[in-house]
């Protein structure tokens, strides 16, 4: 089960600030300019035991002085229709706009959590007049302070609270998600492996609307393809189709195994392919990258060598994933995609027995120790594979807190080299022996 939380509201009122406190980091831009958030913004979040997705949709809106409105309005349909639960958020110091009320209309319509959260509440006279909200008609009303972080947490209480717990999904069919930006062949794709126009296929960026769950049993092969296509429900719908496609990509990246992230090799890796790729990465889902439409690129010998040298020095440091150079359309090299997908989710999978672990880990670890801190020695004595359903590792020492960030990657390298973990992140930990 995929949660996602979509801060939603007009702008100015606070929602990266707000964005940031959820995410504990400061990723988003804050400025006092109005419309200053253009990034694409969702992070990670943890409160309470549950995970979820937080989506910024203030980074969803353009040209700030003329279609704001209608923008906003799009920005809290597609949340309406995509998040597990909304944060609609409003500024005391304004009081209620005429934009607060509509986008109060619209939220009032849904069945889905939406919980109003008062932002700049940070002293006894803003909490009187704060009170003028309810007239918003919300009972789940929070006021928060987002810059000091009052409030917050009883906010995140109550977030966590309504949404499920997060469940793996048991299946015994490896489970494969084609991502990537609007209109990069994802649908063409998925069409030439299945034989088929299950979806339909137009030069329109962001036809394709529903998650769709296809079973593949060809070549000797099964698995589930879940592609973030679909077909649009309205033939005139002028909504935000980046956003639209990022909440996709969020709800298809939680749902796999791998992702298989298609990127246009005339545009190259750009940064809405990056924040996906990091986002799998950080959900700890095996990675695939495909070069789509190869067939439109002037080639001279050095050509695909060159560019993916280029490409993995973009995704450094993880650059150990498997890249294809395919065309969707003339059907060139799709099945070699599908190959590496599956040997990827057996890398997942690989569970490595803990003599053989030892064995060459301590080696690995004498040859190069790690670097004393503070006149601290940092002896590791023991290594083994955690039971999670990615690849961990739990290295024993007497000082965890002192290994250093490069000897964290030092090991990985090790593992990667001796141990086929191709287009899997590796997560390391240290503990007190």
């Amino acid at each position: 089960m995929s949660n996602i939380v979509a801060i939603v509201g007009r702008p100015n009122v606070g929602k990266s600030t707000i964005y940031n406190r959820l995410i504990g980091e400061r990723q988003a831009i804050i400025d006092d300019t109005s419309g200053v958030t253009r990034d694409r913004q969702y992070g990670l979040s943890e409160w309470n035991g549950k995970r979820f997705t937080v989506v910024d949709t203030g980074g969803f809106v353009r040209n700030s002085d003329d279609v704001f409105e209608a923008a906003i309005r799009d920005q809290v349909q597609i949340a309406i229709d995509e998040a597990t639960v909304i944060v609609f958020m409003v500024d005391v110091s304004t009081g209620v706009t005429d934009l607060d009320g509509q986008v109060a209309q619209m939220l009032r319509k849904t069945d889905k959590p939406v919980f109003l959260v008062v932002n700049k509440v940070d002293n006894h006279t803003r909490l009187l007049e704060a009170n003028e909200f309810w007239s918003l008609g919300f009972e789940d009303t929070y006021f928060v302070s987002s810059i000091t972080g009052s409030g917050t947490g009883d906010l995140l209480d109550a977030v966590t609270e309504v949404m499920e717990a997060e469940e793996e999904e048991e299946s015994d069919l490896p489970k494969f998600a084609i991502v990537g930006q609007p209109n990069v062949g994802k649908s063409s794709l998925t069409n030439a492996l299945l034989g088929e126009d299950r979806n339909i296929v137009t030069d329109i960026a962001g036809t394709t609307r529903d998650s769709i769950h296809t079973k593949y049993t060809k070549f000797d092969k099964e698995f589930l393809l879940v592609d973030t296509a679909g077909i649009r429900k309205k033939s005139k719908v002028h909504e935000n189709l980046e956003f639209y496609s990022v909440m996709r990509a969020i709800r298809a990246i939680e749902e796999t195994d791998v992702c298989i992230l298609m990127i246009d090799a005339q545009t190259g890796m750009e940064a809405q392919d990056m924040s996906i790729f990091r986002l799998a990465q950080r959900r700890n889902k095996g990675i695939v990258i495909l070069v789509n439409k190869w067939d439109l690129v002037e080639k001279d010998t050095n050509t695909a060598r060159d560019y993916e040298k280029e490409l993995r020095k973009r995704i450094a440091p993880f650059s150990d994933v498997p890249v294809v150079f395919i065309s969707a359309l003339e059907k060139q090299r799709i099945f070699k995609a599908i190959e590496e997908a599956i040997r990827v989710y057996e890398n997942r999978q690989r569970k490595i027995k803990t003599s053989k672990l030892n064995e060459i880990m301590l080696a690995a670890i004498e040859s190069y120790p790690p670097p004393s801190h503070r006149g601290r020695y940092v002896k590791i004595k023991f290594v083994t594979q955690l039971p999670t359903y990615f690849p961990a590792f739990a290295f024993f020492c007497n000082n965890p807190k002192h290994v250093k960030e490069n000897y964290r990657h030092y090991l990985e390298n090790q593992l990667r080299k001796n141990f086929d973990f191709t287009g899997v992140p590796i997560s390391v930990f240290f503990r007190k022996k």
